[in-house]
């Protein structure tokens, strides 16, 4: 049974739960690298990410490189003589660092692996209308989420699910993953398996402004993952011509509605409670939308103090 010395790697609140999980169980954290500080907010005020905000809170060590083959951290990174390193949601590492530790580099990725490898798991399994995904742990290698398989365990994404519900359970069950995985290694009885890729495999690609933008012509179902699976962030976006205005409003929240209609694809309907938006075979009910420079609101009190013309249309 091995003394561990754990670094550990992670950026967002997704990591913190898992730090929290290994400090908790009284693991030695010798290391914590998160990303630097950044510039955020009107202020342009220095923002912490959330795992640098915990780690400070515990007093652990941290480091915040900007370049992670720089020589100097390299020699900071060796010197804290850790024998284990884990991963969770931070950046692509060079060789130098995951060969590293004695015990190896082993990665949390929230899918079940081989499939959705990339930056967005968790939105691109609800955007496909996945029925299940999971959690992954694998020895890091040279290529992106392909190392030997650790641990796997699968969840099911409820038909109502949105990203950020699913980011929750994922982010649980992932902590308990680590903690199956940082037992077996202590105890040198981890076994490994080879990712075998499916003839279909499907990809986690990173989110960005084309990828997150509605198409009214595709399927009800289709239209009604892509909003569930980008709340509520980065949200589906869309643009709604109303009153002669052109409007980027995103979307955060919807039902569907099976129905044949004669509506114009991406005809608004609204009344004094409800705005719905033709697509195929239905209609998409609004039930919460962003417009420009307002807040977040519920369709009921977005009503309120706007008004959808009969002629408004989502392109």
């Amino acid at each position: 049974m091995k003394d561990l010395r754990i670094v550990f790697m992670g950026t967002p609140d997704f990591a913190v739960t898992i730090l929290k999980a290994l400090v908790e169980n009284n693991y030695n954290i010798v290391g914590v690298i998160t990303a630097p500080d950044k510039p955020a907010g009107r202020g342009r005020k220095l923002h912490e990410s959330a795992v640098k905000q915990y780690a400070s809170s515990k007093n652990l060590n941290i480091l915040q490189p900007t370049n992670l083959k720089d020589e100097d951290f390299l020699k900071t990174l060796k010197n804290l003589n850790a024998n284990l390193q884990i991963v969770v949601a931070f950046r692509m590492l060079p060789k130098a660092v995951w060969q590293m530790p004695e015990l190896g580099t082993f990665n949390l990725h929230a899918s079940l692996l081989p499939n959705y490898r990339g930056a967005a798991p968790i939105n691109w399994a609800i955007i496909n209308g996945e029925t299940k995904t999971g959690v992954s742990t694998f020895f890091i290698d040279d290529k992106i989420d392909t190392g030997e398989m650790i641990l796997q365990e699968e969840v099911l994404i409820d038909s109502e699910e949105n990203a950020g519900s699913l980011h929750d359970k994922l982010m649980n069950l992932g902590s308990k993953l680590v903690l199956q995985t940082v037992s077996l290694i202590k105890n040198g009885s981890v076994k490994t398996t080879p990712q075998i890729d499916p003839e279909n495999i499907k990809t986690a690609y990173k989110l960005n402004k084309d990828n997150c933008k509605i198409n009214w012509e595709d399927s009800l179902d289709t239209i009604y993952n892509k909003i569930r699976g980008l709340s509520p962030y980065p949200s589906a976006w869309c643009t709604l011509i109303n009153k002669n205005e052109e409007l980027s409003v995103k979307i955060l929240k919807a039902d569907k509605e099976v129905f044949q209609h004669n509506f114009d694809i991406g005809t608004v309907i609204s009344s004094k409670q409800e705005v719905k938006v033709a697509a195929k075979n239905g209609f998409i009910i609004i039930k919460e939308m962003l417009l420009p420079g307002k807040r977040n609101m519920d369709i009921k009190s977005l009503l309120n103090g706007y008004q959808f013309e009969s002629s408004s249309k989502m392109l």
